[in-house]
């Protein structure tokens, strides 16, 4: 009888140090909400049909989820945010912004198989929705009908009149606003009326391209915007 006791008591504490390893050593790392990726192809790209919403870079490491103002201003690394700080009213459907830093981290911010989008691969989107779209107009109306293309329909999401809005390429664009990068003056802006997206293609050392549309007009933009904004991330696959 000792002897089995003894036993047991052996493979008790065998199994509590395996458990021990597994899990004590356990890199903290918080889920992502992409776990199940939704996606649309659009000619022969495939696009996330939703914004990008992860907490973590590609290898597990934490991005810095940044609230004050001044901070954010000054922001020389990659971090993401809530519109107005405010989880509960903004991250089941629009997603989080994030500076261009993230965007450009070498730990990855896209999941594995998918990248962040070029300015060239943004372009081949809207001339694959509008043959004629003038690609090289930076700071202005690229095309007159690819934002409609990509707009998600109706006022239920997008302030009146959310103007030509087909989602007729599926992308179901969002007006998920945008953080700027002036500290306490205006620190959010443009929910429900306008959505950008990052590229990963820099403008100058303190400016990258993005994409907007807008509630007012059918069409998209061209747009630089300082690195420290926040945008929302779609991802296109590899």
């Amino acid at each position: 009888m000792k002897k089995n006791t003894l036993m047991y008591n052996a493979f008790r504490l065998t199994l509590v140090t395996i458990l021990i390893f597994l899990f004590g050593c356990k890199k903290n790392v918080t889920p992502t909400t992409n776990s199940f990726i939704s996606n649309v192809t659009i000619c022969n790209q495939v696009w996330m049909s939703k914004n990008l919403d992860v907490g973590n870079y590609r290898n597990g490491d934490l991005i810095p989820q940044v609230t004050d103002p001044i901070a954010w201003a000054n922001l020389t690394t990659g971090a993401w945010c809530w519109y107005n700080n405010d989880s509960a009213t903004f991250s089941a459907l629009y997603g989080r912004l994030y500076n261009w830093y993230a965007i450009n981290d070498p730990r990855g911010l896209a999941p594995p198989g998918w990248h962040i989008p070029s300015e060239s691969e943004w372009n081949k989107l809207v001339i694959c929705l509008d043959p004629i779209a003038d690609t090289l107009c930076i700071g202005c109306e690229e095309s007159t009908v690819a934002g409609g293309a990509l707009k998600d329909t109706g006022t239920a999401n997008w302030f009146s009149p959310n103007l030509g809005a087909t989602n007729s390429s599926g992308f179901t664009a969002l007006p998920t606003g945008q953080r700027n990068n002036n500290g306490t003056i205006h620190t959010f802006d443009n929910i429900r009326y306008a959505g950008g997206w990052w590229s990963s293609t820099e403008h100058t050392t303190t400016t990258a391209r993005t994409r907007y549309v807008h509630s007012f007009t059918a069409g998209s933009y061209i747009t630089v915007v300082n690195k420290v904004y926040g945008l929302s991330v779609r991802c296109v696959k590899d």
